[in-house]
């Protein structure tokens, strides 16, 4: 992978094998874009062409599981999709025994511990409104 100092990139974030790159400049990203696909090249990997993009982050940019834009986050709608169907399977197993109270917490919970961090607040209030435990 081409390492941010030889692209003279400022401003990048990175985890695991996701990478974003910030400049004011658009020629320049997409330089480094295509940069970073020819070095890939040259070790045999490629990038998954519709997921690299250039683009203003006023527009948000797609980061794990959120889209953030330069003043707030949001969860990715699949992801609020993928939790609702979720919750409503996990609601069905602690009704009919096959789990315990513990574990439908637990696993709420932890959703709601990842979520946190996006501005999800009338997300969870609409979410939990309509799926009561009782």
């Amino acid at each position: 992978m081409v390492r941010h100092r030889e692209l003279g990139c400022a401003a990048y974030l990175r985890y695991v094998d996701d990478v974003a790159l910030f400049s004011d400049n658009k020629r320049e990203l997409w330089a480094w874009k295509e940069a970073i696909i020819a070095r890939l090249a040259h070790e045999r990997l490629t990038i998954h062409e519709a997921e690299a993009q250039v683009l203003p982050t006023r527009c948000g940019v797609p980061w794990l599981s959120f889209v953030v834009y330069p003043t707030h986050r949001l969860l990715k709608r699949r992801n609020a999709v993928k939790f609702t169907r979720r919750l409503t399977h996990l609601l069905d197993l602690y009704r009919s025994g096959q789990i315990t109270f513990a574990e439908l917490d637990a696993s709420v919970k932890g959703w709601i511990n990842h979520v946190r961090y996006a501005d999800t607040w009338g997300l969870r209030e609409h979410l939990f409104a309509a799926h009561p435990v009782g």
